[in-house]
């Protein structure tokens, strides 16, 4: 009886083993294809390619509070890098940035009067501490009024393509909170817009154009005025217990935002190895919530993706490796990529992506082919990458997973005179030949 107990309890743990191992598997790439992001949007980006790796309601324009210090941020570069201003120019707070720092509700950092800052003081209270009235007065000094450097965030967010966006105001903060003094050309109840993908999208120029951003973004905690300010990004390696908590390594950017209509929203960015993801959420539940949020989210990326070089420089599609070349010296010309295709992708799926060409019909003559002298390295056409997969984000910028340009491997020299004039004549004979043929042809049908 006790044999047969045992017997039959073995046989339990064999099917509970069996059972273990059919359940309960490693946390793969497969399974975080269904990426569980509890927040309203949100959006995961490689930082060099612009390949968008997950995705949630990421065209959803919401309110993204202080995350509109990017585009403040990114202006004050332009300016520095233009000439306009430096890190040592100097300004004096007026009154609207002075009412919005005496106001306690803002936490702000105790702007005075009658003194001067520098840029760099300034930049550094609303980039590490998202200070408001230091944000407003810096777009002062910019472009006059707030008004007016709000017309400038706007046609940056055109240039740079945001596809969701409206600014009215330079800090994030409500119109609304601002009293009488919201800026000019804006209404009392608007407020600042932006969707994850456009967040996302301005960080990348950001960190693109002014990668020296992120050495100011990535201080836990500096001196301001004779205090000590901190910085609201808790994933970086802060000094206080609490805060160690969220630390996450290779973080070191970008911007948190919150107000009661937006949440709370943050744009991070990290890099480790090399590989750099922005990452944002909006509309978190909390302020932990964003920070264990963008850890999920940065995981998902590190943990399943590789830069991956798919088709080398010269690849060739075997059915379409040369081109008809009209008076030529040669007939034809061999025509491949111009440049190596690498994006991240999931582990394993390097066998999902395929490519087509499409070849530039300007540049053919009527029966389609190119007309001598061609030149190595002329751009002929263009190729595509096709996902064959499930869940293909695209790419952050619009046309940024293209032209992959189709070029010739090498020179074909036109024809001289002669060549080519017995080619003619062989083509007016054959013609000729091919009419009567045709002609003949009709008589005995």
């Amino acid at each position: 009886m006790k044999h047969i107990m045992k017997k039959r309890l073995s046989l339990l743990l064999a099917v509970l083993v069996v059972m273990t191992s059919v359940f309960v598997q490693p946390f793969s790439a497969k399974a975080q294809s269904t990426l569980d992001i509890e927040a309203e949007s949100a959006i995961l980006v490689d930082a060099a390619t612009g390949k968008i790796v997950f995705a949630k309601n990421a065209d959803e324009a919401l309110p993204p509070a202080s995350m509109t210090k990017m585009m403040t941020e990114y202006l004050v570069w332009e300016a520095i890098e233009e000439g306009q201003i430096s890190w040592d120019t100097t300004t004096q707070i007026s009154d609207y940035p002075y009412s919005i720092s005496a106001n306690n509700s803002f936490s702000g950092v105790g702007l005075r009067q009658n003194k001067d800052y520098t840029v760099r003081s300034l930049y550094e209270a609303m980039a590490i501490n998202s200070d408001n009235a230091t944000t407003i007065a810096l777009a002062e000094l910019i472009a006059g009024s707030e008004g007016e450097f709000v017309k400038m965030m706007n046609e940056k967010g055109e240039e740079m393509g945001l596809p969701d966006y409206k600014f009215v105001n330079s800090t994030g903060l409500d119109n609304s909170s601002l009293g009488d003094n919201y800026p000019e050309g804006t209404e009392p109840d608007e407020t600042n817009l932006l969707s994850a993908e456009s967040s996302a999208l301005l960080a990348y120029h950001l960190i693109k154009d002014y990668p020296e951003a992120l050495e100011i973004s990535s201080i836990p905690a500096t001196e301001f005025d004779g205090q000590q300010i901190r910085n609201w990004n808790h994933m970086l390696a802060h000094d206080t217990t609490f805060l160690k908590q969220f630390y996450y390594e290779g973080v070191d950017g970008l911007k948190t935002g919150y107000t009661d209509k937006a949440g709370y929203s943050f744009t991070g960015t990290a890099e480790r190895d090399g590989q750099r993801y922005i990452s944002v959420v909006m509309k978190t539940a909390s302020e932990e919530e964003r920070f264990a949020q963008t850890a999920k989210l940065l995981d998902y990326g590190f943990d399943n993706f590789e830069t991956t070089e798919l088709f080398p420089a010269g690849y060739q599609l075997e059915d379409q490796s040369s081109i008809s070349v009209a008076k030529g010296k040669e007939d034809v010309v061999s025509v491949s990529t111009g440049q190596a295709v690498s994006f991240p992708i999931q582990k394993d799926e390097a066998n999902q992506y395929s490519i087509n060409y499409t070849l530039d019909e300007e540049k053919l003559n009527a029966e389609g082919e190119l007309t001598a002298p061609v030149k190595k390295g002329d751009v002929v056409g263009s190729a595509e990458v096709v996902y064959e997969g499930e869940n293909d984000y695209g790419y952050i910028m619009t046309g940024s997973d293209g032209p992959i340009e189709i070029v010739a491997d090498e020179s074909v020299e036109k024809s001289n005179w002669f060549m080519l004039t017995l080619g003619a004549v062989g083509d007016f004979f054959a013609d000729l030949f091919t009419t009567a043929a045709d002609w003949v042809k009709g008589l005995f049908s």
